[in-house]
């Protein structure tokens, strides 16, 4: 017997919620679809009502902390901590393909920088 599905229904403020998370930068509306088990384009039709979609203002500097949504996955596979692997004093600049760079300067773990790189390109 196949079960039928129960028609989720989201509150105004559930809405303006997911909808403003899509404003946040380098935030996208797929994966705020994923966090929220919905289709992507329900949430574009929410960011066409003027009820739901975020009133962005224009960024003003501040010293105030700025939080970042997170994704946190089970395909990262945790290694144990070991000693870390101290490059000799020096510099190193890596430029990658979207344009940003990472400049590392003085000792730093040389492992950690790998899974940093890693993490960045995929």
């Amino acid at each position: 017997m196949v079960e039928k599905r129960k028609k989720r229904f989201w509150s105004d403020g559930e809405k303006r919620s997911i909808c403003l998370q899509t404003a946040a930068p380098g935030v996208s509306v797929a994966q705020v679809a994923r966090r929220y088990a919905l289709n992507a384009n329900l949430i574009f039709k929410w960011l066409r009502d003027d009820r739901y979609a975020p009133v962005i203002e224009p960024e003003v500097e501040s010293d105030a902390p700025v939080f970042l949504p997170i994704e946190v996955g089970t395909d990262i596979a945790l290694q144990p901590a070991s000693a870390p692997t101290l490059t000799p004093t020096g510099r190193i600049e890596i430029e990658l393909a979207g344009g940003h760079r990472i400049m590392a300067e003085g000792g730093f773990d040389v492992d950690m920088l790998a899974r940093l790189l890693k993490g960045l390109s995929s």
